[in-house]
């Protein structure tokens, strides 16, 4: 796998920055905290996300903005794939709004998925990427101040084998599972045995015989007092028949007698309407006459001789052309009317408008003339502005007459003493950083030396030729102190060169304000002079105006007040008009009232004709119900004639007798019915048992084949959970053998002393150093710098055995030191470049190094530099093409080769 590409936008100090990574050594060059080890983390963060954060991702966004993206485009496997993460501000929150995966024949999109993809191409998760590829700054001795157990754990998880140890587990939890269920399933079946016993001892079979005798006893009886019952009821039967018979008889006589009243009270109640009816057809009769005599007298007042329908057509025609003729003139009327009242309210409406536009005319005669007196007084207050700027104008001038500076450059001589103090700090940062690290390796040297060993190789100081390096280290720290001293006075010299040139330009600032108000003051005069011209001949213009709009109104109202006569004039003879339809309209109504009278008469003779039919149908159904009356009385006396009193006695003894019988024997059933009842439950209850009995044995056959299946199944699980630890066991062991041949191989190329024989790895995955006389050494009792170095030949030696341990194909990322040299002085830093010349020959295509180190950049196929602007603090990235001049020119990490 190899980086191809990094873009960022607003990652921690980056605002934007762009880089291309490729094969060999790359070194990434710069001040501390200008961003170097930022840009190896934005790799990190683009593969795994937030998983390789020791932060949140609000530290990851650049300070004052809300969002960020990062895109990592990479090569593996013969395919380019490309990932992009973007992140926005919600509310209190940074958010994922995005994180795409894109690849031949592969789309991804969420950040879980891309993350799991990532982990399967490589093998490895974050936390395998951090312990494998990528040493971070600070963590150089991670594996080796680990204790054994974790570097066992970090070193197994690297390897795969933690899988073989989940899959024992799995096993182990299973057997465990397997004992569960099979101590279980014996219970049940020792619970099995003793129910199918105690069922067993019961005596089922003979219980279910005595009980089925004695039921069949019970049938037996109940079938007797059964036949006895049928005959009593039918007994009972016959005799309810008899009873029910003579019941009916008297009821269909009571019924007769009853109909037979009700059929005379309803023929004397009809004669009695026919009698209503005669003398409603009487008064009826009186009533036309006396519309008769009405009708005359409406032929008279309506102007008409008859009442027939063709003379009262041929009055209305009249009037309805009389009516016409009137409504036609009204109309027009009406019209002339509206015409002359429009013309009046629009005559009166145009003089209001005309008073009106003539008395906004005067408005805006007075808003002008207030206009000219605000322009005056603004032309004496902008004459007094000019004059005051003008005197701020020549104080200004003055304060360059004996500054550093002249009026226009201070911009440019406050920036060359900025330039000059950010070379005094770097300068500074510099020999500061220089200072800790001699302070650092004079204590640990002391520290030594204090133990009885050399500062400089660890052999016992007696007789050695080393001793002399802490006075070494004490003449480097005093000149570093001095070159400090000597940098902060200068620094404090540049500060107050800077303070004035800061208030020179604030100077400057303020001379081209003053400039621009000064114009600005002579414009606003020339501005209010011209207004003052301009409303001055408005004001002439409106007043003339507003004069010829009264003239036009008084003209436009006496116009109104002739519209108005003419509207009233119209309105009388409109009145004349609406007398004449009226009388018309009770001439009308007059014709109504003779139809009505003529309608009513028509109508009352209609109905005396209605009442004298009703009366004929009384009559004609009064006859009828005669007869069926006497059909009632002779029906009546033949019921009479058929009662026979002594046999309706006999059927009620009958009845008594059987119905008693009936309550006996009814209860002595429900007695036997209940008793078999019993006897059935218990006979169904023993028959329950029996079935239990058989489903016992049943589950009982069952449950021991699961026992045996379960005893087979343990053994088959203990036995793949040893399978699993003795696999894990061989396997570690073969990656230990071949870790430490790896490890030493390492170790003695970039360690070729005679201190040191060889390394040792267990099982266990516990280090020892032996020395050349065999002496055993832990490596936390090696030097800082020793250790370091010996941390960094462990972290290789684990890469190679990865990369070359799988099939010789593993799909390893590029190698990643953040810091390497911090531990190490310069003969060690030596070896740290042998190291990774020989990693590039064994096939690591692309190492990415963050470091000072000039050997190192010397080293480097390629070397990107960051710099950090100290205004807006954004880092910017710049590729120098030509690593080893720029190293071995000393030039600073933040400027370009010329």
């Amino acid at each position: 796998m190899r980086f191809d590409h990094i873009t960022l936008e607003h990652f921690k100090p980056y605002a934007d920055a762009s880089l291309d990574l490729r094969d060999g050594v790359t070194v990434i060059h710069g001040l501390n905290g200008s961003g170097k080890s930022s840009l190896l983390e934005a790799c990190f963060f683009a593969l795994y996300g937030a998983r390789a954060l020791d932060e949140t991702l609000d530290d990851i966004v650049t300070t004052d903005e809300d969002d960020a993206t990062i895109e990592l485009s990479f090569s593996h496997a013969g395919s380019q794939y490309h990932i992009k993460r973007r992140l926005r501000r919600s509310g209190d929150r940074i958010q994922t709004v995005q994180c795409t995966l894109d690849g031949p024949d592969t789309e991804i999109d969420g950040a879980t998925d891309v993350r799991a993809f990532i982990t399967d191409i490589l093998r490895m998760d974050a936390e395998a990427f951090v312990n494998c590829a990528y040493v971070r700054q600070g963590e150089v001795n991670k594996l080796i101040n680990a204790t054994p157990t974790q570097r066992q754990a970090i070193i197994d998880d690297l390897l795969q084998l933690g899988q073989l140890e989940m899959y024992r587990e799995r096993a182990s939890d299973a057997r465990l599972g397997v004992e569960d269920i099979l101590s279980e399933q014996r219970g049940a079946q020792t619970e099995l045995e003793t129910q199918i016993e105690r069922k067993e001892d019961a005596g089922l079979h003979e219980q279910l015989n005595k009980y089925e005798a004695a039921k069949a006893d019970l049938d037996s009886e109940i079938e007797r007092f059964e036949e006895n019952k049928a005959r009593a009821e039918e007994t009972r039967d016959n005799a309810k028949e008899i009873l029910t018979s003579y019941k009916n008889t008297q009821e269909e006589l009571s019924k007769l007698d009853s109909e037979i009243e009700d059929l005379q009270t309803t023929i004397e109640e009809d004669e009695s309407t026919r009698s209503d009816l005669r003398n409603n057809v009487k008064t009826k009769t009186e009533r036309v006459e006396t519309l008769s005599s009405a009708l005359t007298d409406a032929l008279s007042s309506a102007e008409v001789t008859s009442a027939d329908e063709e003379s009262l057509r041929t009055r209305r025609s009249a009037l309805e052309k009389k009516e016409s003729s009137v409504r036609d003139s009204l109309r027009t009327t009406r019209q002339q009317r509206t015409m002359f009242e429009n013309q009046a309210e629009k005559l009166t409406e145009r003089v209001d408008d005309l008073e009106s536009r003539a008395d906004e005319l005067r408005e805006r005669v007075s808003e002008a003339e207030t206009t000219i007196t605000e322009a005056k007084e603004r032309i004496t207050a902008q004459r007094d502005t000019h004059s005051t700027i003008t005197e701020q104008i020549t104080a200004v001038r003055e304060r360059f007459r004996n500054s550093p500076a002249d009026l226009g450059d201070a911009m440019g001589y406050l920036e060359t003493l900025q330039k000059d103090r950010d070379d005094i700090r770097d300068n500074l940062a510099s020999a500061r950083a220089s200072l800790s690290t001699v302070q650092d390796r004079r204590d640990e040297a002391q520290t030594l030396q204090e133990a009885g060993k050399c500062p400089t190789c660890e052999q016992l100081v007696e007789g050695s030729p080393h001793v002399e390096a802490i006075d070494e280290y004490d003449t480097q720290i005093e000149t570093l102190t001095d070159r400090i001293t000597e940098l902060e006075e200068r620094q404090a010299k540049v500060n107050d060169k800077v303070e004035t040139a800061e208030s020179l330009v604030e100077a400057e600032r303020q001379f081209e304000t003053l400039k621009e108000r000064k114009s600005l003051a002579s414009e606003r005069i020339e501005d209010a002079r011209e207004t003052v011209d301009e409303q001055t001949e408005i004001v002439t213009s409106l007043r003339e105006d507003a004069e010829e709009l009264d003239t036009e109104a008084e003209q436009k109202r006496e116009a109104a007040a002739t519209q108005m006569t003419n509207a009233e004039t119209k309105a009388e003879e409109i009145s004349a008009f609406e007398s004449k339809l009226e009388k018309i309209g009770s001439a009308r109504d007059r014709l109504d009232d003779l139809e009505e009278i003529q309608s009513k008469i028509e109508n009352t003779k209609t109905e005396i004709e209605r009442l004298r039919e009703r009366r004929e149908e009384i009559a004609n159904r009064n006859d009828e119900r005669r007869e069926y009356l006497q059909a009632k009385r002779d029906r009546r006396a033949e019921l009479a004639a058929d009662v026979d009193e002594s046999r309706i006695k006999k059927a009620r003894d009958n009845r008594e007798q059987a119905t008693s019988y009936l309550e006996d024997v009814s209860k002595k059933l429900d007695e036997l019915r209940e008793e078999r009842d019993t006897i059935q439950s218990q006979i169904g209850s023993v028959r329950g048992e029996l079935e239990n009995l058989a489903e016992l044995r049943e589950k009982y056959t069952a449950i021991n084949e699961r026992v045996n299946a379960l005893e087979q199944l343990h053994e088959q699980v203990e036995t793949l959970s040893s399978t699993y630890r003795e696999l894990r066991a061989d396997l570690r062991k073969q990656n230990v053998e071949t870790l430490e041949r790896m490890l030493n191989e390492v170790f003695n190329l970039v360690y070729d002393n005679d201190a040191y024989s060889r390394i040792q790895l267990d099982d266990a995955y516990k280090l020892t150093i032996f020395q050349k006389d065999e002496t055993a050494l832990n490596p936390e009792q090696l030097s800082g710098g020793e250790r370091a170095l010996f941390n960094l030949s462990l972290r290789c030696a684990i890469y190679r055995l990865l990369a070359e341990g799988i099939d010789g194909t593993a799909p390893m990322p590029p190698l990643i030191l953040d810091e390497p040299t911090v531990f190490l002085d310069a003969g060690h830093v030596g070896r740290l470049v042998d190291l990774i010349e020989d990693m590039q020959r064994r096939g690591v295509a692309q190492i990415l190094i963050v470091s000072h180190d000039k050997e190192l950049i010397a080293a480097a196929d390629h070397l990107v530099t960051v710099d950090k602007d100290p205004t807006s603090n954004r880092s910017s990235i710049k590729r120098i093409d030509d690593p080893q001049r720029t190293a071995l020119s000393g030039a600073s990490p933040n400027k370009t080769p010329q």
